[in-house]
């Protein structure tokens, strides 16, 4: 029935189902370029607000710096959304 379908969509979403990948293009990418590159953010002034606020997560850890180097595999968190960051 058509219950059981928003069931099982709203499981999806609450495990993370709609996680976003981002090309990076290249082996790394500091983290305050990718929130631009994500579009997560419009400047680096912006990027580098949210990570002084710790409001952004690296592998469900707090980020503090903006040049911190992002890998192929890492999951970039902010306001409960998910990017990972792909070659």
């Amino acid at each position: 029935m058509w219950y059981n379908r928003i069931d099982r969509l709203c499981g999806q979403l609450a495990k993370g189902a709609h996680m976003k990948n981002i090309n990076i293009g290249s082996d790394y990418i500091k983290l305050d370029q990718f929130l631009k590159l994500a579009d997560i953010v419009m400047s680096g002034g912006e990027a580098k607000l949210l990570i002084m606020s710790e409001e952004i997560k690296v592998n469900g850890q707090v980020a503090t710096q903006r040049g911190k180097k992002l890998r192929s595999g890492d999951i970039v968190e902010y306001m409960n959304k998910e990017f990972q960051v792909s070659k």
